[in-house]
């Protein structure tokens, strides 16, 4: 029995509109086994989320569409499914907890009412059972069960956060996408909701794919890492490798942004200027134009994936031998 549960090929997302078209994914190649979590680290923009829509086949069409690529589920394919059988498999196989509690919630729906719902869909438990169901997963996420009745306004943020992820957990789904789940939290809630969500994982052996910008999250967590950047896999490594050897020059800009406590200095290293726009995408690779290392032959030729260490590959033409690098890498 094979170990992977997804398995993403060659995936293009585009959105096309009047004023162009936005190449929000190109060619992303992922893989995530039972139990493992795989961070997804970029920018604003980077493509980040619409790759988790497309996981789920949510991406907005019209504007949206998925142009090329494969998504398996341990082992099926399903971009080809009706979408009678994509809605059985959302909440019930595959998960999302998405960006914004405070929007993820219906307002005029008790919390109760929102978990057992998703309950009665997947389990055909009748809806005094679902209900019952719902106290015990809120109850899960450490809010008390009677609350269940209570509505999303009658809670603070990190509880709204903690609601939602009962729903993503309620049927115990074999995959969990935790799309930037702790940006709207200050830092002591921030840190309750990775312990609750790391301890929930390991309790029911749940893969999960966390969205972040947040290196710090991603090493309280991941199992493994894949930086993005411009709807591309740049870099993808297990944490270890890439936190002792950040090697494309992008990945090495991003740890460059942050403090270091073991390091004196006086102003912290950004990387220059901003991520590129979308509908109108540089040629040759995508981060020439940002990179120190940069030269006419980044300009003109795609970088292909090159595996510098076992489960460590890297988007780079350092990497081949085709460019030298200016100085340190």
């Amino acid at each position: 029995m094979s170990n992977e549960f997804l398995n993403i090929k060659n995936l293009h997302i585009h959105y096309v509109t009047e004023e162009g078209t936005v190449k929000a994914v190109n060619g992303v190649n992922m893989e995530i086994n039972k139990g493992e979590t795989l961070g997804l680290v970029g920018e604003t923009g980077a493509g980040k989320t619409t790759t988790a829509l497309g996981i789920l086949r949510l991406v907005p069409n019209p504007p949206g569409k998925i142009i090329d690529g494969e998504i398996f589920l341990e082992g099926q394919s399903i971009l080809e499914l009706p979408e009678d059988e994509m809605r059985m498999i959302r909440g019930n196989k595959v998960s999302m907890i998405f960006q914004d509690p405070m929007t993820a919630l219906n307002p005029v729906m008790t919390v109760g009412e929102q978990i057992s719902e998703v309950i009665e869909i997947h389990e055909k438990l009748s809806n005094k059972e679902a209900f019952e169901k719902a106290k015990k997963m809120l109850e899960l996420v450490g809010i008390p069960g009677a609350r269940a009745v209570d509505y999303p306004h009658q809670f603070s943020g990190g509880m709204k956060q903690r609601v939602v992820i009962a729903i993503a957990l309620a049927c115990n789904p074999g995959l969990l996408i935790a799309d930037e789940p702790t940006t709207a939290l200050d830092v002591t809630i921030q840190a309750q909701v990775l312990e609750l969500m790391n301890n929930l994982k390991n309790e029911f052996n749940t893969a999960m794919l966390l969205i972040t910008h947040d290196l710090g999250v991603v090493a309280e967590v991941c199992d493994k890492v894949a930086i993005m950047y411009a709807g591309e896999i740049v870099e993808y490594s297990k944490i270890e490798d890439l936190f002792e050897n950040p090697s494309h020059p992008y990945t090495r800009g991003l740890f460059g942004s942050i403090p270091n406590l073991d390091e004196e200095v006086d102003r912290l290293k950004p990387i220059k200027g901003l991520m590129p726009d979308p509908t109108n995408l540089p040629s040759g690779c995508k981060f020439h134009p940002r990179c120190p290392h940069a030269t006419e032959y980044c300009k003109e030729n795609h970088p292909e994936d090159t595996e510098i260490a076992p489960e460590h590959k890297v988007k780079c033409h350092i990497y081949t031998g085709q460019v030298k690098p200016k100085g340190e890498i």
